[in-house]
């Protein structure tokens, strides 16, 4: 007697170009948790267009679920497109910003600007008992610096959650 298998669940980014207006965000992000997905970050901000903005956002699911989801977000008005970047065929780069305040005094400080070089992070404060340093880069990078850094002391983190965009000069392909 064979038990029904669980749908895998990945984490997906979501890319939607929008038009820029009062509510698109809510209703974006009203229809992915009332479906019942879990947002891990939302990314909003203005493109080269001012009457379009793009939104970024991080989701864990199984691929029906997600197709669903996709489709329902495609037909919302005021949504132009809808990608899936995490689909291994849509060639497509990933970044994500954090600031992170880390304790700091004389005999540490020189540390951890020597870590922060490493990743090419900025330190872009400085004060008696901590820096603050900002670092760009993918999920596996950042968990990569934290995790170097956390030793000395980390006070508080900001992280932007993911933007994406796809390769080269064509448009990733719609769904």
């Amino acid at each position: 007697m064979s038990t029904p298998s669980t749908p895998i669940k990945k984490k997906h980014t979501l890319s939607a170009l929008v038009e820029n207006k009062f509510g698109v965000l809510a209703r974006v992000a009203g229809m992915l948790s009332g479906r019942g997905f879990n947002i891990e970050t939302l990314n909003v901000g203005p493109t080269h267009d001012p009457a379009f903005s793009r939104i970024t956002a991080t989701v864990v699911a199984d691929d029906a679920a997600l197709d669903r989801c996709v489709k329902a977000l495609d037909k919302l008005i005021n949504v132009i497109t809808v990608h899936d970047f995490s689909r291994e065929e849509v060639d497509h780069v990933a970044r994500e910003l954090i600031l992170c305040k880390v304790k700091s005094d004389k005999k540490t400080r020189s540390e951890i600007i020597e870590v922060a070089a490493l990743f090419r992070a900025k330190v872009v404060d400085v004060a008696h008992d901590s820096l603050v340093i900002e670092f760009t880069g993918n999920e596996n990078k950042i968990r990569a610096f934290l995790d170097l850094i956390e030793p000395y002391g980390i006070l508080e983190t900001a992280r932007t959650g993911n933007v994406a965009l796809s390769r080269g000069r064509k448009k990733a392909p719609t769904r």
